[in-house]
């Protein structure tokens, strides 16, 4: 597996297809709030496996933050590593842009993910698309 950058119009496509499948399909996500008007500012990355779109991510940076949003995995490809490709490639591309501090929105079911990959919890329980989520952030230090 190898997770890209999506910097044309079918890798774009890619990734929308996986969240589609992942929030629209499977988590009852309205298509209408999953893509927003944030794409075309967003940086998106596509999970490969064999040239098939098996998972996918974003990140958007907000002041000095990096927001990484819209993480999600096939079903088939959960528990097999998918997740850290892209959580790593995502965070590599925020540290390229010099950004200090992460954050993102997880799925209070993706909470403990994000702990074992150095994300502290910053907020209460609120609910996003039905759906029960946290604020969590971690710093990122710069590679030397």
């Amino acid at each position: 597996m190898k997770a890209v950058k999506a910097i044309n119009e079918k890798q774009r496509n890619d990734a929308f297809y996986v969240r589609k499948k992942v929030f629209v399909e499977e988590q009852n996500v309205p298509i209408e709030i999953e893509l927003d008007e944030y794409e075309d500012f967003a940086e998106h990355v596509v999970l490969y496996d064999d040239n098939q779109p098996v998972g996918a991510g974003r990140f958007r940076v907000i002041g000095d933050t990096g927001k990484l949003e819209r993480i999600c995995v096939l079903p088939q490809y959960r528990g097999k590593g998918a997740g850290n490709i892209i959580l790593e490639t995502l965070e590599k591309l925020s540290a390229e842009k010099g950004l200090k501090k992460i954050k993102l929105n997880a799925q209070t079911q993706a909470e403990n993910f994000y702990k074992k990959h150095g994300y502290q919890t910053v907020s209460d329980i609120f609910m996003d698309a039905g759906i029960p989520h946290v604020t969590m952030e971690k710093t990122l230090h710069p590679h030397s």
